[in-house]
């Protein structure tokens, strides 16, 4: 990524051209990380999907998201900036398209790995030509105009997700990329510049290639597991195995080769290696928590797709505000003061959603959903600052790449992880519910009085019906309780980052690639 000054050659009208251009493109890959999420349940129908299975369409977009972000720099500087921006803003859209066409679960994951394979360098790319095109004096006012451009996706992307659900189709989620991707793609054409190649420049193939196995192994691994009964399996002991393998061949091979994918001194500094554990449990919270709310309000609230979309707007909003609050702060106040606030807000947000029923109210959605942006809006700005506080400039481009990938496993890990216990656990509360429905159990005699007798099939299947929903309520608790404990448990983490000196020249926006 260059952080070269402005070149005099940029015309002024043509610098706010170059600007509309690559925020639309960063719009729309931000959009593409929550819009779907409001449709699942629709997707879920056209595809026969079990309930696990459907957020395979998440987690395959932010894994392949997660796998092509570090190696963005390299293909910029081996073919030009601006022809891998083209290439991904093209291959995004048709991705989307594919993605809107699909019949299938198999149809659909696998487009949108395309979409997060196309998608990943978008944000890194864009975000390198505005430092390029900006003096240092005006690079600050830029990179906030470009971090309200990320946060756009999690605060629109409800919202028009559940309109466009609505009103036409779930498809239309995919499809608005078109008109957009469209757009950015003739703007950067006609006015961005094309920077110089370095044909000699070289990745780390093999450590590239073991990281990208593992990952893929290790989401494999999470994905299907529950549904193949974990190690009974024998594809989920290759998948472990591979994984294992991989990972290993990675740490071997990042400390003894001469230049690896990953630079092993990194993990010397203290900062940020504990920053790394932080980032890592804020992408499990965040996105998680996301996957577990549309299922929540649409299938156990019965809430209208639109109403569901903006309940879970105001998250957005929360984040939004608040990085513009600390961003003022930083270098004011303690910044690990400020990581504790954001980690007992995430924290207090899930406590309260432990005990949530059905018949909670919009109104608790909305400003329980409000504090928990909020609380991700405290950590974001001062653990980018802190994680990039000690270490040295020339490594800054390294770790930034690195950051970002603990992020995206974090967010795909944690989606797999959650649903995954909400299945299991929703057949384990069953059970124990339903060991309390027999006829010397006084209190049930008295409702099955009511019509609920276990004797009659519309009785039983009422009861069963009744069962299953409380087990699911109680299997949601206890995932909101788990994301809780998460939260928490990181908070004393806190005491082992060392303060900074002097706030050093860091990209706050890094954090969002």
């Amino acid at each position: 990524m260059s952080n070269a000054p402005a070149s005099p050659a940029t015309p002024i009208a043509n610098r706010g051209a170059i600007t509309a251009c690559v925020i639309l493109a960063v719009i729309m890959q931000a959009l593409d990380t929550t819009i779907a999420n409001v449709a699942l349940p629709y997707i879920q129908g056209s595809v026969s999907a079990s309930a696990d299975q459907i957020n395979w369409v998440l987690t395959s977009y932010i894994v392949a998201a997660a796998i092509m972000t570090p190696p963005s720099g390299f293909l910029a500087a081996k073919f030009g900036r601006k022809r891998v921006l083209l290439v991904a803003i093209a291959g995004f859209v048709v991705a989307s398209v594919l993605c809107g066409l699909a019949q299938s679960l198999n149809q659909i994951v696998a487009f949108r790995l395309l979409q997060g394979l196309f998608g990943a360098s978008l944000v890194p790319l864009s975000q390198g030509i505005l430092l390029d095109i900006y003096t240092v004096e005006e690079r600050g006012s830029a990179m906030a105009l470009f971090g309200v451009s990320v946060m756009v996706g999690p605060v629109l992307g409800p919202v028009i997700g559940g309109w466009l659900t609505d009103n036409i189709s779930w498809r239309w989620v995919f499809y608005i990329n078109v008109p957009i991707g469209a757009l950015a793609f003739i703007g950067i054409v006609v006015f961005v510049t094309e920077t110089k190649r370095d044909l000699l420049a070289k990745l780390d193939w093999f450590g590239f290639g073991m990281m990208s196995l593992g990952i893929a192994a290790l989401q494999l691994f999470l994905d299907r597991g529950e549904q193949l009964n974990w190690f009974s399996s024998g594809e989920i002991m290759l998948e472990a195995l591979i994984c294992a393998s991989a990972f290993y061949l990675l740490i071997v091979h990042t400390l003894t080769a001469e230049k690896s994918f990953v630079n092993p001194k990194l993990f010397l500094d203290q900062n940020f290696s504990i920053s790394m554990i932080f980032i890592f449990v804020v992408g499990i919270t965040y996105l998680a928590s996301l996957a577990l709310m549309t299922p929540y309000l649409q299938t156990l609230m019965g809430y209208p797709v639109i109403t569901a979309g903006i309940v879970m707007g105001p998250r957005g909003l929360g984040t939004m505000l608040c990085m513009f609050i600390v961003g003022r702060m930083v270098g004011k106040v303690d910044t690990r003061a400020l990581l504790a606030l954001g980690l007992g807000l995430t924290a207090w947000a899930m406590y309260d959603m432990t005990g949530w029923t059905p018949d909670v109210s919009q109104w608790t959605i909305v400003s329980v959903g409000f504090i928990q942006g909020a609380g991700l809006g405290f950590l974001f700005v001062p653990l980018t600052t802190i994680a990039f506080s000690t270490l040295p400039a020339h490594m800054r481009g390294d770790g930034t790449g690195l950051y970002n990938l603990s992020r995206n496993i974090g967010s795909a890990v944690g989606i797999s992880i959650v649903s995954a216990l909400i299945v299991e656990n929703t057949q384990s509360n069953h059970e124990s519910i339903a060991a309390y429905v027999t006829p010397f159990n006084h209190a049930f005699n008295a409702v099955a009085a009511q019509g609920l007798s276990p004797v009659t099939a519309a009785g039983r299947a009422s009861l069963n019906e009744i069962i299953t929903l409380q087990a699911t309520i109680i299997a949601y608790m206890d995932d909101f309780k788990l994301l809780m404990l998460m939260s928490l448990a990181v908070i004393p983490l806190v005491l082992l980052l060392r303060k900074p000196k002097a706030a050093p020249a860091v990209d706050h926006s890094a954090v969002m690639e």
